[in-house]
This record gives C-alpha cells, sequence and structure tokens, in this order.
C-alpha cells in the first residue's frame, strides 16, 4: 500500500483526492492530512481515514482541531502547525506520494521539498511552477522525482506527450472553457460584480481559482506551468477557448498529426490518474456517452479583452522572478476585487503596474522566492490604494 501526503486535504481538489483513495482502500492510504483552518471538515476526514499526522494553518486553528477532536470522542493523530508541519509532512519517509493541492505560494516550500527528496508528487498547485518553476525543475532533475500535474489541462497534455517523441513535438495546446465573460462585451466588463464572476459555467472551484478563471489568468499561469512541466518555449504553447471542455489538452507533431485527451469534466480523473500513473485505473466517474450528439468549438482567445494572459506569456518571457511577482499581485488584486474595492478591468491593471515597479531579478533558493512574493504583494497593495483609495466605485474604476 501506497501512503500519501495530502497538502490542502479540506479544499475541492483535496476532497477529490480522498474520494479516489476512498475507491481504492487495498492501494492507497493516508500518512497526513494538511489543511488550513477548516478544522470541522478536517475533523471528519481524520475520523474516516486516520492519518498518522495532521497538520493546520497556525496555533489558533490547532487548539480548535483539538478541542473538535476530543468533543466528537475522534482518535487524536500526531498534530502540527505551520510551514514547519508542511514541510515535515511532505518529507516523511513513510509517505510516497504528495499531493500538492493547497491554493497559493503557501505549499510551495514543503512541494520543493518533497521534489528534493524524490518523492511523486502530484502537482495540483499552480503557483509551484509560477512562482519557482527553475528552481523546482532543477530540484526533479537532480532527484529523480515524478512530477505528475493534477490540472485536467496539463494531466491531458501529459497524456498525449505518451504518444510521441519530445523531438517530435510541434506545439501544446492547452483548452480554456472562456469562463463566464467569454460573450461579454469588453465594455461592460467594468460592470461585472463578484457573484457573476463567481459563477463559472463549468468547474466548481475555489473563488480565487474562479476569478482567474474568468480573467484567464488561469489559462496564463497554466502557459507558464506547462513551459516549465514539458521543457517548451512560451511561442510552442498555443491557448484556444473550448466552452464544453471536454477536450483538455492537444499536442501537435511534426507530422501534422494532433493527438487530443478527451475526458469527463471531473477533477477525479486527473487525481486518480497522478496516483496510479503509469497504470491506468476503472474509471472513478462516468464515462463519456458517445451515443449522444454533441458539438465541440474552439476559438483564439481575446488577448485586448483579457490582458491578464498575454502578461503571462510576457511575464515566462522575461524570465526571473516576473512570473513570482505576476502571481502575487494577481492574487493582492483578485482579493480587492472580490471585497468591492476595485473593478473587474482593474486586476488587470493592478498586475500590470506592479510588475512594471517590481526589479526582476533571479532567485537562488525558496527563500528568495518568499521575499519576491512579499515584496510583490506590498507593492500590489500600495498600487491599490494609491490608484483607487477605499471603497471601489464604478466611475472611478473607469479610469483603470
Amino acid at each position: 500500500m501506497q501512503l500519501l501526503t495530502l497538502l490542502g486535504s479540506t479544499g475541492s481538489i483535496g476532497t477529490n483526492t480522498l474520494d479516489v483513495v476512498r475507491r481504492w482502500p487495498d492501494r492507497f492510504g493516508v500518512y497526513a492530512l494538511v489543511a488550513g483552518r477548516n478544522v470541522e471538515l478536517l475533523a471528519s476526514q481524520i475520523e474516516e481515514f486516520e492519518p498518522r499526522v495532521a497538520v493546520v494553518a497556525d496555533e489558533r486553528a490547532l487548539d480548535d482541531l483539538r478541542r473538535i477532536l476530543r468533543d466528537r470522542s475522534i482518535r487524536v493523530p500526531e498534530l502540527a502547525c505551520g510551514a514547519q508541519g508542511r514541510v515535515a509532512a511532505a518529507t516523511a519517509p513513510e509517505a510516497s506520494i504528495v499531493l500538492s493541492a493547497i491554493v497559493g505560494i503557501e505549499g510551495l516550500e514543503a512541494t520543493y521539498e518533497a521534489v528534493r527528496l524524490a518523492k511523486r508528487v502530484g502537482l495540483a498547485n499552480k503557483e509551484v511552477l509560477v512562482a519557482s518553476g527553475r528552481l523546482v525543475i532543477e530540484a526533479m532533475r537532480q532527484s529523480g522525482a515524478e512530477l505528475i500535474p493534477v490540472d485536467s489541462e496539463h494531466n491531458g497534455a501529459h497524456q498525449c506527450f505518451r504518444a510521441g517523441r519530445r523531438h517530435e513535438v510541434a506545439k501544446l495546446i492547452l483548452t480554456a472553457s472562456g469562463g463566464p465573460f467569454r460573450e461579454t462585451p469588453a465594455s461592460e466588463l467594468i460592470r461585472v460584480t463578484p457573484g457573476q464572476a463567481l459563477n463559472h459555467p463549468t468547474w466548481r472551484m475555489g473563488p480565487r481559482v474562479t476569478i482567474d478563471s474568468a480573467t484567464l489568468m488561469n489559462k496564463g499561469f497554466e502557459v507558464i506551468e506547462a513551459c516549465w512541466l514539458f521543457d517548451l518555449e512560451p511561442k510552442k504553447v498555443e491557448v484556444v477557448v473550448h466552452p464544453q471542455s471536454k477536450v483538455h489538452a492537444m499536442v501537435e507533431y511534426a507530422d501534422g498529426s494532433v493527438i487530443a485527451q478527451v475526458s469527463a469534466t471531473d477533477m477525479r480523473m486527473p487525481i486518480q490518474y497522478a496516483l496510479t500513473y503509469p497504470d491506468r485505473a476503472e474509471a472513478p466517474v462516468p464515462r463519456l456517452d458517445w451515443s449522444q450528439s454533441a458539438r465541440w468549438s474552439f476559438d483564439p482567445p481575446d488577448f485586448k479583452k483579457f490582458p491578464l494572459l498575454k502578461l503571462a506569456y510576457e511575464a515566462q518571457e522575461a524570465g526571473g522572478s516576473a512570473t513570482a511577482t505576476l502571481n502575487a499581485a494577481d492574487e493582492i488584486a483578485v482579493e480587492a476585487f472580490l471585497a468591492g474595492r476595485i473593478s473587474f478591468p482593474a486586476i488587470a491593471a493592478t498586475v500590470a503596474e506592479t510588475l512594471d515597479q517590481v526589479s526582476r531579478r533571479e532567485p537562488r533558493s525558496v527563500g528568495e522566492v518568499l521575499e519576491i512574493d512579499r515584496e510583490s504583494r506590498q507593492v500590489a497593495r500600495r498600487v491599490i490604494e494609491i490608484r483607487w483609495g477605499g471603497k471601489y466605485q464604478p466611475e472611478t474604476a473607469l479610469l483603470a
């Protein structure tokens, strides 16, 4: 039996991962559950999966978890909190697989250390490679770790690359649903509310990822991640809008043949693939019904309407710390939009201005990446304060 450390157990990817583990009790077990502050759900997961270790965000969450476990008479595993606890859970010799699903930069250090120790890492955290791609990939090459992508697009690409030899690849094509504003005129985006932006037409995800999907920043992050995962230049990674979300990725080979990966829009598919690779286990969800009529469409993205996608390409081309700044500024801007402080178009404006103000350099350690992240967040907050001040008003946001 293979034991798993799950970074981000209470999030969408985490709960889906545990559903996959639930299906294969003789093949997978849980060594550690790592969560944030959702201790109610974590306690239920501890009760069912009986991990040896559980980690939460901080001491306050740890006290809350202890109280819930005591009140519900649940067996108490070894408990820890914070970055040190996350790293220890990810690097424990008992855990042969680490599923990295913590949203944001918080998952970087633990994931990086797991890669250094040659673990199999199922990567569902875009920020790991967006912020620190060079360091993580260098560590992977030195240790021989397996880095299996869990994002549906990169997971699909991973499968497509198995159809040919790497030198035969002409380009990788990533699909995007287009989000809720695919057909909304650019002039109307100024009126978009957080509630509208959180209403994704295809996927159910956390708030930040959902907003990033609406701005196409999520797809920009995926372009950066794909460049590192598959050793590609940005110009060899293309994005197409595919609202039906059935084709997750395509690889075009030198002879013009295109291999596509198609599956149900359910994250349990790529999660199970990452856990069982190179084997293919029985499908964890209903299969596609090919007896039903269906139409699939593919369109180029509108870079003017969704400028964050273009900024992502430019940041990857620039290299160094540009992509770390891109990620940090976007997270701060999304938080401000969800809080009603800036408009939807101002997210891109904030990211662009932060990139202009933060000097680019080549980080030599995860510590330096985290310092660049902190600096970039400070600059992004200052940009928001100077340009838009307090609570967002539509008439002032038009300046964005």
